[in-house]
This record gives structure tokens, sequence and C-alpha cells, in this order.
């Protein structure tokens, strides 16, 4: 369960990134809500997690997954350009978040 939390809460901070740019300097109200709903989901997530998980594991994951999904949002809404090396380094990144699933 603690590795479902992981996940769906860096998930959850993918959506508060995207949400704080969207948010214009918190001075959209719908962004702004959205990411503070993100942002309380991702942390709560995290620290259920950790609870259960060895912290660097959690962070890391946490991280990574965040970072690959606001990365990939980033390439695919044509805010940042696509290309081969960008592409391969995100999937790198997600590779070594799958790595620490499995690696004790």
């Amino acid at each position: 369960m603690a590795w479902f939390v992981l996940i769906v809460s860096g998930i959850c901070e993918s959506v508060w990134a995207i949400a704080l740019d969207r948010s214009a300097g918190f001075s959209r109200l719908v962004p702004t809500v959205v990411f503070v709903l993100g942002l309380v989901a991702s942390m709560g997530g995290l620290g259920y997690a950790m609870r259960h998980l060895p912290v660097g594991t959690s962070y890391a994951v946490w991280v990574g997954i965040g970072a690959a999904i606001t990365a990939a949002y980033g390439m695919a809404s044509g805010e940042e350009p696509i290309s081969c090396a960008r592409v391969l380094l995100v999937a790198g990144l997600v590779a070594c978040v799958i790595g620490l699933r499995f690696v004790r």
C-alpha cells in the first residue's frame, strides 16, 4: 500500500508543479486552488509512505515521478522542446525510479 500511495503522491507532485506555473504567481484562482490541493495530497502521501519505506527511497521515487511527469507534460504541451536526448533522459529517470522499487 505504501508504494501505491507514494506513486500517487508523486503524480500529485507534478499536478501542483504544473498548477503553480499556471497560477501566474497565485493571481489566478483555479490553478491556485489546484496547487494547494495537489501540494497537500502530495505531501500527505509522501509522509505516509515514509512511515513504511526508507526516507531516501521514498524521496527519490517521489521526486523522480513528479519530475518525469512534469517534464513530459512540458514537452507534450509544446512549452519545452522535444529532443531525443530529453526523451532518453526522462526515460532513464523513470527506469531509475522503477529500479528503486526492486532493489533492497
